[in-house]
């Protein structure tokens, strides 16, 4: 075989390799989602540990009404939580609106923490050290400011976290609330159902492992004071959290049953603006912990630090060097005699992607429709097709930071009415 050859066999071989290992991964979250099922939540302790809901909020105006009215309308004890809004240096009328809803509930624990251009500004995870600074709870709930979630998700994961002492943090499930608005939507929702958290329940159920969300968790006081709060040059400060709860030997747990409902982008520009902080941030979080895999005492992590390796820099690889050979071998400049088998390979792909995520979707009610599965297909040949393109972009923004000593910036996911 030629060297073109050989180097398209390596890439067939990893693209195939890391599909098989979400394949393993959805059929093991299809498994753990049916123990969920059957498994009772546990109750609360009699005297409920105090819980410091917080909220980072930056222009969240659009958004931030409807969310703060749902985490005052959960069904855990009121006198047993406060809601902390971080208005984070906002300059549109979300002061005025949270101003307002203080007001209207006098009787209840809601704070809100202004920030200016000194001291905020600079992220999430910045907002969330501020927000810190005022909790008085012994257990921290952290939502994000398109969140609705339903009345039972807080009561859900603090019992999960309480009942457990190996526990250091309870993850509840996120659905889109705007999956119809638009054909991005729907492709989000899907995602969101099949590849975050049934893949969720994957991990759990093989490996024990979880990655905390950016929303909809809870998390000890104690642990977050333990590591000096959020890292703010992280990104993705969820990835790089949940590192440190495993390097404290404790787990993070899983609970499907803890729902909140988020508003996702509606339109590509948004989406891509959102998604390329996204790979910013994890690539920062596995550069940053890459030298664990050296330490024995890490290998808890080890798997996940592997696989976000393998999806961010081996996947993303193969799949420019399939694409380009592809396109090259269509245009006549080079010729690959792999190419037929690399075509029947693609083909096969599609048919286990779209039979694999049918699967999972159908575990949610009113996704069981013949119309997903057209979705689906067109998913991958579209949808997942724009993920490299978010994947190499943000690779390449990355690597210009870095080269140039550039502060990376936090992207302002933009809300819809």
């Amino acid at each position: 075989m030629s060297v073109l050859d050989w180097c398209l066999l390596v890439a067939i071989t990893t693209i195939w390799l890391i599909l098989v290992v979400n394949v393993v991964l959805v059929i093991a979250g299809y498994l753990e989602y049916l123990q969920q099922v059957k498994r009772p939540v546990p109750a609360l302790p009699q005297v409920p540990p105090f819980v410091s809901v917080m909220v980072p909020a930056h222009n969240e105006g659009i958004v931030i009404v409807k969310t703060v009215e749902a985490l005052l309308r959960f069904d855990y004890p009121q006198d047993r939580y406060e809601i902390i809004v971080i208005n984070d240096n906002s300059d549109d009328d979300s002061a005025v609106l949270l101003a307002a809803l203080q007001r209207q509930h006098p009787d209840r624990q809601l704070t809100i923490v202004n920030t200016d251009a000194a001291n905020g500004g600079r992220g999430k995870s910045n907002a969330l050290n501020i927000g810190l600074a005022a909790a008085q709870g012994e257990v921290l709930a952290i939502y994000d400011a398109d969140n609705t979630p339903e009345a039972g998700a807080l009561r859900i994961l603090v019992s999960e976290l309480m009942a457990d002492d190996s526990l250091g943090a309870v993850i509840g499930k996120f659905r889109t609330r705007n999956r119809h608005a638009t054909l991005l939507t729907r492709f989000i929702n899907i995602e969101t159902l099949s590849f975050q958290w049934m893949a969720q329940a994957g991990r759990q159920h093989l490996f024990g492992l979880c990655t905390i969300p950016g929303t909809n968790y809870v998390i000890r006081r104690e642990l977050i004071d333990a590591i000096g709060g959020w890292d703010v040059q992280a990104l993705a400060e969820d990835t790089e959290i949940s590192f440190h709860v495993y390097l404290h030997h404790l787990r993070i747990l899983f609970q499907p049953k803890a729902v909140t409902w988020e508003q996702e982008p509606q339109t590509l520009p948004v989406w891509f603006h959102q998604r390329t902080r996204w790979v910013k941030g994890n690539i920062y979080v596995i550069l940053k912990n890459l030298p664990l895999l050296a330490k024995p005492s890490a290998r808890i992590i080890h798997f996940d630090l592997l696989y976000y390796l393998a999806i961010y820099f081996l996947l993303m690889a193969s799949l420019v060097l399939s694409d380009i050979v592809f396109v090259f071998s269509v245009a006549g400049v080079v010729h690959s005699h792999l190419q037929g088998f690399s075509n029947t390979l693609w083909l096969l792909a599609i048919i286990l992607f779209v039979v694999s995520t049918y699967t999972t979707i159908t575990t949610e009610k009113g996704e069981r429709n013949f119309n997903n599965v057209w979705i689906i297909i067109l998913m991958y040949v579209t949808y997942s097709q724009l993920w490299l393109a978010v994947a190499v972009y943000g690779m390449g923004e990355y690597i210009r930071e870095q080269v140039f000593h550039k502060q990376a910036r936090w992207y302002k996911t933009k809300r819809f009415e």
